[in-house]
């Protein structure tokens, strides 16, 4: 739509800081990027970014205007939606932001299901870790969240939870793959690549050994998990997942064996949205498909 053509302006360049970079993601030149800004800046009499150096920053008046353009956009992707239903085809575009662990698998498996069915939603697929989740909801900038992490945002509104099992991963013939569960204190003597400290995962591994300290060999981490996967292919390593990250192409490559919950108890994968917000028909259905799969997947699912 022409009339909102102004406002997306204005919210990419707030989110890469930078109008070169912008101009890249809207096919349009700089020049003509920096000249639509600063008509709308003179137009609504306040200027919107603070010129810097290395680029563009938002100030208090960029920010109180992107947070209505997203507002903006949110409620147009939820009407949309509705008017589409209408017609008896279900359209609109969906951004999610997860936790690694969950798009392994898990969230393109859902994605294929569901676009089957409705092939017209687009959808935007962002990884996330610590609070960037919740503060993705809070500015608009997603639709639905999946986090290991713990919620601390009260805005941050719970539709459902799916326990998951803490599991070491290794070749699948590593001395260690004969076992039928795992203690922490088996991976001692073994390289171990842990996941990024960022990760939800990592923080419970943290915490069970700051209460048992442990010489785990840690030789390094990493946020990638087709990284893990392909690296204790070609040493006896050991690293840590959780059931959801299970990665079908891996079989006959990799073995999962569950550690005890007398070392780590098990993580918690929360799914949500932002609260008090009405998703749009296509979020609002995709939402409940994904609350469906986890109960069916994890019968422990809240």
């Amino acid at each position: 739509m022409r009339a909102l053509i102004n406002l997306k302006y204005v919210e990419t360049i707030g989110r890469e800081g930078s109008i070169r970079k912008a101009a890249e993601k809207l096919a349009i030149t700089s020049t003509a990027l920096n000249r639509r800004i600063l008509a709308l800046e003179e137009e609504l009499g306040y200027p919107l970014f603070e010129r810097l150096p290395s680029g563009v920053r938002l100030n208090t008046a960029g920010e109180i205007f992107v947070d209505f353009v997203r507002r903006q956009f949110s409620d147009l992707e939820r009407v949309k939606s509705q008017m589409a239903d209408l017609a008896g085809m279900r359209r609109g575009h969906i951004t999610i932001i997860s936790t690694p662990e969950a798009l392994k698998t898990f969230l393109p498996e859902q994605l294929s299901i569901y676009r089957r069915q409705y092939p017209q939603v687009t959808f935007e697929i962002r990884r996330a870790f610590g609070t960037e989740s919740e503060e993705a909801l809070a500015n608009l900038e997603a639709d639905i969240a999946l986090t290991m992490e713990p919620v601390k945002s009260p805005q941050f509104k719970v539709m459902a939870t799916a326990l998951q099992k803490i599991h070491v991963l290794m070749a699948a013939d590593h001395p260690l793959a004969g076992k039928s569960e795992m203690r922490l204190r088996d991976c001692i003597g073994y390289p171990v690549i842990l996941p990024s400290s960022k990760n939800g995962l990592r923080q419970l591994i943290d915490l069970s050994l700051l209460i048992t300290p442990l010489p785990l060999g840690v030789v390094g981490e990493s946020d990638s998990l087709d990284f893990l996967h392909t690296y204790l292919q070609k040493e006896q390593a050991l690293s840590f997942q959780v059931p959801i990250a299970h990665a079908p192409s891996s079989e006959g490559k990799l073995k999962a064996l569950p550690l005890s919950e007398r070392d780590i108890k098990r993580g918690v994968l929360h799914v949500g949205h932002l609260k008090d917000r009405v998703l749009s028909v296509a979020a609002a259905k995709f939402l409940e498909q994904i609350m469906t799969a986890l109960a069916e997947n994890f019968p422990e699912t809240s």
